[in-house]
């Protein structure tokens, strides 16, 4: 994935924002009286100005000691109640803001769950990661506040404003000359503030990316020496980032200086103007002190406006990436089909079938070309060819891990574009080249491949077909966490819990990609021999690079060139098939030689 989108410059946040709405709309309630209760604070913290003018003028000026400790009183009660009230807004918004942010997250894992495989052929995964994790973690603190303060903020500047206008206009209008310069400098930073931001939240899913994958990479890292040049290249990424998020500090910065130099040279020019206007008169010294104090007061909304920009800005970007996931396609469900009549008991069948992967270039070969092969049923067929040939894909077109791109493949006689992923998944069972083990126990990933009914004879039972009794001797049993990819286990064991996996439930399609192909010899024909049996009952596609493994099926099908170029037994195929034949005797063929 490109680190760096063409759009963002051109994108409104404030129309990206808005997407945020159906997740905060259950809790607007609590975020909206937060909102009320937050301005009702500002407010308090204006009036303390006028209780200043009142104390000065009248209090301060009649010599007045009682009316002096009334007033310190009326300060410190409207104090107390601006700081009650912030803490009250806090309270409301913590409980729906955890809340809106485990929604999305949980949301966006169901949403990965339903992508088809390509979506994750293209992705990283630490993208995906810093989308659930980071990016979200933005989110929740720009609804926890730049989302409020930039409301409460700009509610309190423009009653500072009117209260300032109704003491003395002169004054405010000179206190309201910095506002133009300061708008149009917002619009600039905004916009080279958005930029930035988006390249360093996908800088740091390309970091994450990085980190992933060294740790799972670590044997090969260390079994190769290559811990200097993967820590050289996570130091190049490192320090990309650190560049842009200094980039970011610098735009920060100097938006954040201009706000806070022009309001302070605005306020020293309102002392001069308001000093001169009470020594001639026209202006009684405690309106003075109010002005100064609400004009002090509102420092802090105008200053703050930098940083709540850069976070909104950052929280733009971190919506914007969570909904590039989000906008992405699922895959499309079907309506279930009544059965063909008469289709029961006819197997598994490719009709005309091609496939070309949707990112291929435009014009180029479809890897699969009018594939045409028919297993019958309870028949166990071998799928034979070279490195590169095509059948992993071939084999995963059978639970629609890739759609055809053309043809159709029928199960018993129905098309499986038809069938509901859930029901036809729940008839196909897979075992890949790659055994994929979860970070649980032995037992839990064998019995995914099962019903939510199947329990310990089952378990036993699929052990035993895969020679998998080595779990017996694990520290707790089946009941053994295997760690994060089975990395705790050899990767013989391992193959042998998802030939396990697989068979569990006892599928009416087996689909065995190489599935002994990291086994020893003596393994490999004890799990062959309680294989047969499983084969038996059941119509099965087994993947196969070795005799040993082609002896398990009835047939054997050659894959070359994207097509079936033959099928037959291994000895019909050994002697009628100079292809055939160069692939089982592991000796090279005339192409390869070439290659040579």
């Amino acid at each position: 994935m490109p680190t760096t989108p063409a759009t963002t410059d051109d994108r409104s946040s404030v129309r990206t924002l808005l997407r945020l709405w159906p997740y905060v709309r259950p809790v607007r309630m609590r975020l909206l009286t937060a909102a009320f209760i937050a301005i009702g604070a500002s407010c308090v913290g204006l009036v303390i100005p006028l209780v200043l003018k009142w104390l000065v003028d009248g209090p301060v000026a009649e010599h007045d000691p009682e009316g002096v400790w009334l007033g310190a009183l009326y300060l410190l009660l409207l104090g107390v109640a601006e700081a009650l009230l912030f803490g009250l807004r806090r309270w409301l918004v913590a409980r729906p803001l955890a809340h809106v942010e485990a929604e999305m997250r949980a949301g966006l894992y169901r949403h990965l769950q339903r992508l088809p495989v390509a979506f994750h052929d293209r992705w990283a995964s630490g993208q995906l990661l810093s989308r659930g994790t980071t990016d979200l973690m933005l989110l929740r603190m720009f609804l926890a506040f730049p989302l409020t303060f930039l409301l409460v903020n700009g509610v309190t500047i423009l009653v500072g404003v009117v209260i300032m206008l109704l003491q003395n206009w002169t004054l405010g209008l000179v206190m309201l000359a910095p506002a133009v310069p300061l708008i149009a400098l917002s619009a600039v930073f905004e916009k080279r503030y958005a930029h930035a931001a988006r390249l360093a939240q996908d800088q740091v899913g390309d970091l994450t990316t990085v980190v992933e994958e060294g740790v799972l990479g670590i044997r090969i890292i260390k079994g190769f020496g290559r811990h200097r040049s993967q820590a050289r290249a996570f130091r190049e990424l490192s320090g990309r980032l650190r560049g842009t998020e200094l980039r970011k500090a610098r735009l920060l910065a100097t938006i954040w200086a201009v706000i806070m130099a022009l309001p302070e040279v605005a306020i020293g020019a309102t002392l001069v103007v308001g000093a001169v206007q009470v020594a001639d008169g026209s202006l009684s010294a405690g309106t003075l002190v109010a002005f100064l104090s609400t004009a002090l007061a509102l420092r802090w909304p105008v200053e703050s406006i930098g940083f709540l920009l850069a976070m909104s800005q950052e929280a733009a970007t971190a919506t914007e990436r969570y909904f590039e996931v989000m906008d992405a396609e699922p895959e499309t469900e079907t309506v279930p089909a009544l059965p063909s009549a008469g289709s029961s008991g006819t197997g598994l069948r490719f009709e005309n079938v091609r496939f070309r992967y949707p990112d291929a270039p435009a014009g180029s070969p479809p890897l699969l070309d009018r594939i045409d092969l028919h297993i019958r049923p309870g028949e166990s067929m071998a799928l034979v060819g070279a490195t590169g040939s095509g059948k992993t894909t071939l084999t995963a077109l059978i639970p629609r891990l890739h759609e055809v791109t053309e043809g159709r493949i029928t199960l018993d006689g129905q098309d499986i574009a038809e069938l509901p992923r859930e029901d036809l998944r729940a008839m196909v069972a897979v075992a890949f080249e790659e055994p994929t083990l979860f970070s649980a126990s032995v037992a839990d990933n064998v019995l995914m491949g099962a019903g939510a009914t199947a329990g310990t004879d089952e378990l036993n039972g699929a052990l035993s077909v895969a020679q998998a009794d080595f779990v017996h001797a694990l520290p707790q049993g089946a009941g053994t966490q295997v760690g994060e990819q089975g990395l705790s286990l050899s990767g013989g064991q391992r193959q042998r819990l998802a030939l396990a996996r697989a068979v569990v439930g006892r599928p009416r399609f087996l689909v065995l990609d190489d599935p002994l192909s990291a086994l020893d010899v003596h393994t490999e024909a004890a799990v062959e021999a309680a294989l047969r049996q499983v084969l038996a009952g059941t119509t099965a596609l087994i993947v196969a690079h070795r005799p040993s493994t082609v002896l398990l099926a009835d047939r054997v099908a050659l894959l070359s060139g994207g097509r079936i170029t033959a099928v037959g037994t291994h000895h019909e195929l050994l002697r009628t098939n100079v292809e055939y034949a160069h692939l089982m005797s592991g000796r090279p063929t005339e192409e390869e030689d070439d290659d040579r």
